[in-house]
């Protein structure tokens, strides 16, 4: 597996690649390159570290599964190429940005500035093969993820959780609220966003917090 990560991200996880599971998982991901159709491609498979490494991090945003249709997912969670579709959750996270900010929507659906600003898009799960949604689910990605979220609450303060449906919750719940800003909302997929997501201003909520605590704010 090509371990492509911030050096910073690579010093502070250095433990986990050390570890029983992730040597079991590395020769099942490379199997699984060897053999299938697998999303994203390996190059890509840490790039949220990568695009936004931890001295910079400012909000965490944690997603589940890679998308599994062609030419989609490209590392960062939500986030797909430029020139590809917007998924329907990107779509409505990108309506919630424009009523909430003023933002208008744009024109591609990478969310590569994004993370250069600080916001770390994470997958529970970093792979997936084509068209099987879940498919890599339970080979070790989540003990994986579950380590970095726990890094981030351990040495980090002021920073915004954005836990978007009930798995992101359960995911960072280990994030302390009365030294960061959790902002929880429903999932933004089609069959949730009415029931909170829409109106949940997550993201002028989020750079009012940052300005209060010194920080730049995001421009979504």
């Amino acid at each position: 597996m090509d371990v492509k990560i911030a050096p910073d991200w690579k010093e502070l996880l250095a433990p986990e690649f050390e570890k029983p599971y992730f040597a079991q998982l590395t020769e099942f991901v490379r199997q699984e390159y060897a053999s299938r159709r697998i999303f994203p491609r390996g190059s890509n498979i840490f790039r949220a570290f990568d695009k936004c490494p931890f001295d910079r991090l400012k909000v965490v945003v944690i997603g589940q599964d890679p998308y599994h249709g062609p030419g989609q997912a490209n590392g960062l969670c939500f986030s797909v190429a430029d020139g590809v579709p917007f998924p329907p959750s990107l779509q409505n996270i990108f309506k919630e940005v424009s009523d909430d900010t003023g933002t208008p929507i744009p024109s591609t659906g990478n969310l590569d500035r994004w993370a250069e600003q600080g916001v770390l898009l994470l997958n529970a799960v970093l792979t997936v093969r084509a068209h099987e949604a879940a498919s890599h689910a339970g080979r070790g990605w989540e003990t994986f993820t579950d380590a970095v979220v726990r890094a981030i609450a351990q040495r980090k303060e002021g920073i915004v959780y954005m836990l978007w449906g009930s798995y992101a919750q359960k995911k960072g719940a280990i994030a302390d609220p009365q030294r960061n800003l959790i902002l929880k909302a429903v999932h933004p997929s089609p069959l949730s966003v009415y029931r909170g997501f829409f109106g949940c201003r997550h993201f002028s909520r989020a750079n009012e917090y940052l300005r209060s605590v010194g920080k730049e704010p995001i421009v979504w």
